[in-house]
């Protein structure tokens, strides 16, 4: 698989083979990403992260992948402490930082900017979240997941839930799940609908979408709900932000009716959109589905790097 020195900006650089190769090379990283084992892959190569938004997991799941590999990182944690704050454009930095790493990861708060990082570095770049846009990555950890529960990726019925708008992992997630025959159902508030051209796309690869309102009817003989936290950041009347969101809550109730192997997913943060109460059932996945954001980037990260999928491989 030709990785080796590409970017990954939107999922659609991946083929549906090059996604299951990920998946499957991340497998082999898990007891690495445990601790149980140890690995020098990357030893000598060094990772920036530019990071221009908030982040907890992706940041800290990057750095612990290139960490667990030998390699070592620098970072932009705050934009306000870098010279972004005096002015200095995207394009500039990450010219500057194409020059002192051997890969950029780039999260931002306006669309399209990795695909223009992409394009002034001399190095791989990986989009962390841009805007509304993509979110790559977590497209490939969100299947991991599915696929370590499942064993499979074909076929699933997925309900996505919640903002679907400005939802950046649902938006490559369905692209995705589109490319494994998946069956989507879709439930957000009218507001936050899944926009056209997402829907565009996905119609071009034969998905098979539908939309419910009614959470109860949409988990019915589902297999994964895929939560999303209703973004207060993009609203700009709180109120309306409290109407909305107070109507996109997980009834634990539900759980009583799906089957015994069904899943609730989540990227996360979560605010209240899935009660502490799910957290002790079988079917909560969300903390696994975090975990197994370091070894897929630790794979990812490999295959760019060294063109080598980890342990086990070459």
């Amino acid at each position: 698989m030709g990785l080796k020195g590409r970017d990954l900006v939107s999922i659609k650089d991946l083929s549906k083979q090059e996604i299951e190769s990920i998946i499957s090379a991340a497998r082999r990283h898990i007891p690495v990403a445990e601790g149980k084992r140890t690995s020098t892959l990357l030893d000598g190569k060094l990772l920036a992260l530019a990071f221009f938004e908030p982040s907890t997991r992706t940041r800290l799941s990057f750095e612990t992948a290139m960490l667990r590999l030998g390699g070592r990182t620098i970072t932009i944690a705050d934009p306000a402490v870098s010279s972004v704050a005096k002015g200095e454009t995207l394009s500039d930095t990450v010219r500057m930082l194409s020059g002192y790493a051997d890969a950029i990861v780039v999260r931002h708060p306006n669309e399209g900017a990795s695909r223009l990082a992409s394009q002034v570095s001399e190095k791989p770049v990986i989009n962390a979240g841009d805007g509304a846009g993509q979110h790559p990555t977590q497209t490939l950890l969100d299947l991991a997941t599915m696929e370590e529960h499942f064993h499979t990726l074909s076929g699933l019925k997925v309900v996505l839930m919640g903002d679907l708008r400005y939802g950046r992992t649902v938006h490559s997630l369905a692209y995705a799940l589109a490319l494994f025959g998946a069956h989507l159902v879709l439930t957000s508030p009218p507001a936050l609908r899944i926009p056209e051209h997402i829907r565009s796309d996905l119609a071009e690869i034969g998905a098979d979408i539908r939309e419910e309102a009614d959470l109860r009817r949409a988990v019915q003989d589902a297999d994964v709900l895929y939560v999303t936290r209703i973004q207060k950041e993009r609203f700009g009347d709180l109120a309306e932000y409290a109407r909305v969101s107070s109507g996109y809550r997980l009834d634990p109730s539900i759980l009583e009716e799906v089957k015994p192997s069904f899943i609730v997913m989540h990227p996360l943060p979560r605010v209240a959109e899935i009660p502490s109460e799910v957290d002790s059932s079988s079917h909560a996945a969300y903390f696994r589905q975090a975990f197994l954001a370091v070894p897929v980037r630790m794979a990812l990260l490999s295959l760019i790097l060294s063109g080598q999928p980890g342990p086990g491989g070459g």
